[in-house]
């Protein structure tokens, strides 16, 4: 008990150490300079009428609409720092990054917005692939005022959403051994598809050891994994410890590892499937809701009854939604019959957040 206690304690001083040295770094622009930032784009800029937006190297930046800046593009941007903003930005030069994958995602948008209404689609389509650009404004407002914007911009949280989801369903159908192998495949497969995000990847990492160690061994060996997965992250990334999709990650698989059991006992009256979705999503919102609070800046004393509400519907509209958008690509309208079986669950999810919000 002692080494093990001794060693938890060097590692939390080595952590600290490693976070205190990272964020006392000179900061690497000066206000008022002319810089020129050579990046590749880690996350889908969002795109308006006019203009683009995407974050670099921790400055945002509103670029015109044309040329078209995409996820995976290595880019070359000139501007004026004024505090977190490049201003005056101006694109000097675009690699674009091999497409067979964002180009799949792209289809994918395209599929859904000609399947169903907004903002049906948007939200499939933020949930399923974590895309954000072609969510309207007026259900953006809405989605913030309730706490429930988390759903499409911090899709790590969706990746740790599923996967308790996966594992649940599989032991219903095989032996524990071949379910945590079925759903581990359809976590990394949600990965890619997603885009191998940085926040997907620490989710699909925290949440393939944490529930790996669960199912195979005992509380405490889940625990330790987990908090393991999230050392060597943060020594690796320190500024993660404040990174939204990070924080989310952690405590909602923290949370499930600690509460789902025991909520599962509580809702024993509820069917099988029912049962499994309500405790995942429920033990998840009980650690995610003082981030969100926080987070979003917009106090909504409902926030975590609307998202109990609603977050059970997201494990299945995103694998009714990598379904269908996959058999659209091959038969155009199974993938419309396919997606049209997620219209009860957005409906309900958008009736209840426009309830609220």
């Amino acid at each position: 008990m002692i080494k093990g206690r001794t060693v938890f304690l060097l590692l939390i001083t080595l952590l600290v150490v490693r976070v205190y040295f990272s964020f006392t770094k000179p900061i690497p622009y000066k206000q008022g300079n002319r810089v020129r930032i050579t990046s590749r784009v880690t996350s889908e800029p969002i795109r308006y009428e006019t203009s683009q937006y995407l974050e670099l190297d921790n400055l945002k930046i509103n670029l015109p609409l044309y040329p078209e800046i995409s996820y995976g593009d290595s880019v070359v941007i000139e501007g004026k720092i004024d505090e977190d903003k490049l201003k005056n930005a101006k694109l000097v030069k675009i690699e674009e990054a091999n497409r067979v994958l964002y180009k799949f995602r792209e289809k994918l948008i395209s599929f859904y917005n000609l399947s169903l209404p907004e903002p049906h689609s948007a939200l499939i389509a933020g949930v399923t692939i974590g895309s954000k650009a072609s969510i309207p404004n007026d259900f953006w407002e809405v989605l913030k005022n309730t706490g429930t914007a988390h759903v499409v911009v911090a899709s790590g949280m969706n990746v740790t959403l599923v996967a308790g989801f996966l594992i649940n369903f599989f032991i219903l159908l095989f032996k524990r051994g071949r379910a945590l192998i079925f759903a581990l495949i359809g976590i990394w497969f949600y990965a890619v598809l997603s885009g191998f995000d940085a926040p997907i990847i620490r989710a699909a990492v925290m949440g393939s050891i944490a529930f790996t160690a669960q199912e195979l061994g005992r509380l405490n060996a889940a625990l330790r994994s987990l908090l393991f997965a999230a050392f060597v992250m943060l020594m690796i990334n320190p500024s993660w410890i404040t990174d939204l999709g990070f924080l989310l990650s952690f405590f909602a698989t923290l949370s499930i590892i600690l509460f789902e059991g025991k909520i599962r006992k509580l809702i024993k009256f509820l069917p099988p499937g029912l049962k499994q979705d309500f405790s995942t999503t429920l033990s998840a919102q009980i650690g995610v809701a003082p981030i969100l609070f926080i987070s979003f800046g917009q106090f909504n004393p409902l926030s975590p009854f609307i998202n109990a509400a609603v977050l059970w519907t997201v494990p299945l509209i995103t694998i009714i939604g990598i379904i269908g958008g996959i058999a659209g690509l091959i038969f155009e309208p199974l993938g419309k019959l396919v997606l049209w079986l997620s219209f009860p669950l957005t409906s309900w999810f958008i009736g209840i957040v426009r309830t609220f919000g």
